[in-house]
Formats: C-alpha cells, sequence, structure tokens
C-alpha cells in the first residue's frame, strides 16, 4: 500500500511538534530540562481531584457523568466560566461557551472552521508552535502580525491576496505568550481591533496563561475591550480560547471558547461531528474542583511560578554571556532567549544534550518562515532553585564556548 498517493495534500503540512519529541526527554533523570512548558505535577490539587471523582463516581450524578452528553458542554462548568468571564470584562452567558478538549482542539476548530486554502493567517513572529501545527493543516499563508507597525491594513490585504486567498483571522496570545513570555500592550491591542475592523476579519485570542500573572498591571482581554467599545459580545469579532491546563491539569483537557452565538453554534456543529463532546466525567469534576478551589490554588501557582521566574532571570544576569538577551516576563512559563548572530538553536541544543545534559526548545519551529535560528525558549515552570542554577551555569559555559 502506497499511503503517500491517496494521502491529502494537507498531510503533507502536518509536522511533528518538537516540543511533544523533547518531552521525552524527561524520563532521563539525568537531564536539567527547561523544554516542556508543562505545569508542575506537584501543584496539582490532586487529592481535590480524587475526592471529587469518587463524589461523582459513587453519587447520583454517576450515570451523567458516564453518560453521553450535550455538545456545548456541562452546563454549570459553562455556567461558572461565564461569571469568571464577566470578572475580567466579558459579560456573556453559558449560551457564549462551548467547552473543548482544551484550547489546543478550539485552534483546530477554529482553523477549520475559517481557512481555505491559501487564505493567510496572521500572527506573532514567533508565535506558539501548537498554533502553527493545528492551522498548517488547513494550507494557509501565514504573515507577520506587528500590531505596533505602521503598516496598513491594505497592505496586509494585498499581500493575501498575493498569496491566492484573503486574511481570515488574526491569531495572538496577549498574556505572557508562548513562546516569548511577553504581553501586548493596551495600545496594541487596540490597534488588533483597528485593523480586524478595517479587515473585516476574526481575532483569536489565545488566553492559556491569562492567570499566571506575578507582577505588573493586569491588561483587559482583547475581547473585554472590543465588548467595550461595541457594547455586547454578540457584535464582537474575537474568540477567547480559555483552558484549565495550566491552572489546574492538562491531563484532563478541559478548555472552552468564549463568542457570539453566531459563532459557538457553528463550533458545535462541529464539535458534534468531531468527537461528540468533551468528557462528562472530567468536566463535572473539573466544575467542583474549580469551583471549590480555584482561586486560592491559582495564588499557590503564583507565589511558586512567580519565585522560579525570579530566579531564573538572576541566573541568566549571572551566567549568560555578552550577546545574548532576553526576555522579562510579567507571568506564565517561559524566558525567550536571542543568541549572537550566527549561533544556531537546533545546533546548540545537539551539543548540549550531549555534553551538558541541559534540554531547551530552539526557536526556529516558533516563527512561521523557519527564520530566527538564533533563539531558545526556557521553561521555568518544572525547576527548583538549584537545577535552575546549575542548567544556566551550564547552558552559559555551552554559550560561551
Amino acid at each position: 500500500m502506497q499511503w503517500n498517493d491517496i494521502l491529502a495534500t494537507r498531510a503533507s503540512r502536518m509536522k511533528a511538534s518538537e516540543i511533544r519529541e523533547l518531552l521525552k526527554l524527561l524520563d532521563q533523570p539525568d537531564i536539567i530540562s527547561f523544554a516542556g512548558g508543562i505545569p508542575d505535577p506537584a501543584l496539582f490539587p490532586k487529592a481535590e481531584f480524587a475526592a471529587a471523582f469518587s463524589d461523582v463516581l459513587s453519587g447520583d450524578q454517576a450515570t451523567a457523568a458516564l453518560q453521553y452528553s450535550v455538545s456545548e458542554g456541562y452546563k454549570p462548568l459553562r455556567e461558572w466560566i461565564a461569571a469568571q468571564m464577566a470578572e475580567i470584562g466579558v459579560p456573556c452567558s453559558a449560551e457564549n461557551i462551548l467547552i473543548t478538549s482544551g484550547s489546543q482542539q478550539a485552534l483546530d476548530y477554529l482553523g477549520k472552521l475559517m481557512i481555505s486554502p491559501k487564505d493567510t493567517v496572521l500572527c506573532g513572529w514567533p508565535t506558539y508552535l501548537g498554533a502553527l501545527g493545528a492551522f498548517n493543516a488547513y494550507e494557509p499563508s501565514y504573515d507577520r502580525l506587528d500590531p505596533q507597525s505602521n503598516r496598513s491594513a491594505e497592505d496586509y490585504r494585498q499581500t493575501a491576496l498575493a498569496a491566492g486567498g484573503r486574511v481570515k483571522f488574526a491569531y495572538l496570545s496577549v498574556d505572557f505568550a508562548n513562546p516569548t513570555g511577553e504581553t501586548l500592550a493596551l495600545s496594541a491591542r487596540e490597534a488588533v481591533i483597528d485593523l480586524a475592523d478595517q479587515l473585516d476579519i476574526a481575532i483569536v485570542e489565545d488566553a492559556a496563561y491569562q492567570t499566571l500573572r506575578y507582577d505588573g498591571q493586569a491588561i483587559p482581554p482583547i475581547l473585554a475591550l472590543e465588548i467595550a467599545r461595541k457594547g455586547s459580545i454578540e457584535a464582537c469579532r474575537t474568540l477567547y480560547c480559555g483552558s484549565f491546563s495550566k491552572s489546574l491539569a492538562p491531563g484532563l483537557r478541559v478548555g472552552w471558547v468564549c463568542a457570539g452565538k453566531e459563532v459557538i453554534s457553528r463550533l458545535v456543529l462541529m464539535k458534534q461531528a468531531a468527537d461528540l463532546h468533551s468528557s462528562t466525567a472530567n468536566q463535572i469534576v473539573t466544575h467542583r474542583v474549580a469551583r471549590d478551589i480555584f482561586a486560592p490554588h491559582v495564588a499557590q501557582l503564583r507565589r511558586v511560578y512567580g519565585a522560579r521566574r525570579d530566579h531564573m532571570l538572576s541566573a541568566l544576569a549571572r551566567e549568560m554571556p555578552a550577546g545574548v538577551s532576553w526576555t522579562k516576563p510579567e507571568g506564565g512559563m517561559f524566558v525567550w532567549l536571542t543568541l549572537p548572530k550566527g549561533m544556531d538553536g537546533a545546533e546548540l541544543l545537539a551539543k548540549s544534550l550531549q555534553s551538558e545534559r541541559v534540554a531547551f526548545v530552539p526557536g526556529r519551529a516558533f516563527f512561521a518562515d523557519g527564520s530566527n535560528g538564533n533563539t531558545l525558549r526556557l521553561s521555568f515552570s518544572c525547576a527548583d532553585e538549584a537545577a535552575i542554577d546549575e542548567g544556566i551555569k551550564r547552558l552559559g559555559r555551552l554559550i560561551r564556548g
């Protein structure tokens, strides 16, 4: 059987995730890993989840938890999310929420919903590798989104036309973005809305790290800013993608999309065709745990991760040679390093694994055009202070040569 002869053209756009491959290194005990952007499992609320699962599966809700359910998602969970959205400036109802199997599924659905082959997606340079993976199957072109530049909407439009399609949406993570850790300024968020209005396109706001702010002033989400302009979520073009993966536990795969009812109804049809609904038991348990401990648990995450971020920034200042620069994130899980010109992150990783036993993610994969090889991403979420000190010391030694 020659499978290549019958595969769809989109299959050629599907690439292995460098991050998923690097996660295999976590099983090697002598590796100091700054690679996976994953939560520290020691901080999972295991006891609360165990109690919730035990209660749900042994009580009156057991039948409902194990049965098929509605595609929109467990209503009490959607109502809880709607209340949380209102607290960050997004008044909405449960009907504006679709539960997905993690926010990664939401990105796939939105790509499937909006991208035709040769259409253009606007994104950061760099941007989240998982978003590129989700969108690539639908055969888009990419153009660099820089909301603080003087580039006109007409220029974006003509570039997309030359690529064979039209601009469909702008994708961005505005708070502590993966991979850079950077936060988009208020003026830049407003500029994204202006640009989207001029191009008549959607905005996909990936808010996976929104709760993990350690210092600085919180800035309203793009969706909140757009509602303030237009009066109602139903008049907005922004689709907000949220997740419990970084705040509670990623293994349950519970995320959501918050948007106007018109687009939610279309995503519900997509959900029905794809997997009917996300795990009912996981949604019920997530609701119980979130309802009972979300605020104090997130406060604990902020304390622990914030201290690790501070420690990594101090270690970088102490150990990195001249010519290396890095971001100073206000939250999230990542620091982004720019190496001296001529150095390549992938080559550095190969040497590091062989001689220093330190893992990180080379930066090239985060660029839609594969450029900027002299970059890399470090995650501090799963490393204690001793590992940070030793790992950054080894990395600095390697870069100095």
